[in-house]
Order: C-alpha cells, then sequence, then structure tokens
C-alpha cells in the first residue's frame, strides 16, 4: 500500500474516530526505536503468503465454530490478535499474527516461540504495551500514520483489516476469512463503529 494512496482513508480515519495524527507518530517513532536492531525480514513474510491460499481469522465469538468447519491444513493463518488464544486452545499456531498488544499477549508470546511471525502495530493508545515487543523474535513493526525505515504501512485500521491488507500486500492467491461478524450488535459503540470500517476497507481489497 503506498502511503500516498493510504493518507486520505487515514485522515477520514483519524476525523471520524477524533484520533490525534501526532499520537499515532509518536508511538511508531517508539516501536521503531523498541525494534532497531532485530530481524525482521520482509522476504520471509513474503514467503509465507506470496501465492499462498491465506485464512485471516478476527476474535469474533463465532471464531471457534468457523474453524470446526474448516479444514484449516490448507491454509497459510494470519491471527487478528486474540484470535491467538482460540487458535492455540484448538492446538494451532497461526503462521502469522498481527496485533495491537490488545489480546492476551502471554498468548502471543507462546505462539511466536512456537514460529509465529509477529507483525505488532503501534497507535497513539497502545504505547504502554509497546515494551513487549523486546521478548519477541520474528517480527516487525507497523502504523497506520506515515511508515518509517522500520516501520511499515500496508493499510488497514484495526487488525482484522489490517491482516487481509497485509495478506493482499504480500501477494496471497486468495484469502478467506474466519470469525469475522461485522453486524455484531453485542459490542461497544466504538467496536460497532470499528466493525464498519473493517467492513468498509477490506471490501475495497476483496472487491478489487
Amino acid at each position: 500500500m503506498d502511503f500516498k494512496q493510504w493518507e486520505p482513508i487515514y485522515k477520514e480515519i483519524l476525523l471520524d474516530f477524533g484520533w490525534s495524527r501526532e499520537k499515532d507518530e509518536e508511538a511508531a517513532k517508539m516501536l521503531s526505536q523498541l525494534l532497531a536492531g532485530k530481524p525482521g525480514n520482509l522476504s520471509t513474510l513474503r514467503k509465507k503468503v506470496q501465492g499462498k491460499d491465506v485464512l485471516v481469522c478476527g476474535n469474533a465469538l463465532t471464531l471457534s465454530n468457523d474453524l470446526d468447519r474448516i479444514n484449516t491444513s490448507k491454509y497459510v493463518i494470519i491471527a487478528a490478535d486474540g484470535a491467538t488464544s482460540t487458535l492455540l486452545e484448538k492446538g494451532i499456531v497461526p503462521d502469522i499474527i498481527v496485533t495491537d498488544l490488545d489480546g492476551y499477549i502471554p498468548d502471543e508470546m507462546e505462539a511466536n516461540r512456537k514460529g509465529a511471525f509477529m507483525v505488532v502495530h503501534a497507535h497513539g493508545d497502545n504505547m504502554s504495551r509497546l515494551d513487549a515487543v523486546r521478548s519477541m523474535v520474528d517480527i516487525i513493526g507497523t502504523t497506520q500514520a506515515a511508515p518509517l525505515d522500520n516501520v511499515y504501512n500496508f493499510g488497514g485500521l484495526s487488525d482484522g483489516d489490517r491482516s487481509v491488507f497485509l495478506a493482499h500486500e504480500f501477494g496471497a492467491r486468495t484469502i478467506t476469512l474466519a470469525g469475522f461478524e461485522f453486524g455484531d450488535q453485542k459490542v461497544t459503540e466504538m467496536k460497532k463503529k470499528k466493525l464498519k470500517w473493517a467492513r468498509k476497507l477490506i471490501g475495497m481489497v476483496l472487491v478489487a
């Protein structure tokens, strides 16, 4: 995703949520410093995804039942943050975890130790959690603001739609969704707004 293409959407998101671009940029710089010297190989990520059938797992309550109906062995699995815990409960280690560290970090650390590649996102509200990356391996950073030398922007807002953008960016052959419930009414108003954006953003990728 070229940031020039993403920036107008990003500005619209900032306006809709009342978020601070300056805070996002501060978080990205913090993550960049924390990742300095850590191996974060984009070619490894591309090798995992390019030309493959990818299953993106969101963290809706439907995920467990969705997984029961899917032959997960056919897919490269990308877990959106908290979906990692459900996957581990089913004995599945995701290939990639896309996270803003809002899920259960010990499970994400366990999956990382077992081979999951970490894609950790920095934004204005999670700076206090970014220190967790010190204990991770096979990791790159992302931002929703302008990218830095070692912090990337592949597009997307929340973990689920960022996972889809990542799969698209790295050349997935197909992208299948599990654990996504865009119309979930049992969530906060903030979450409903994020789900509305997720539907819109994922539509940009899967329809294109």
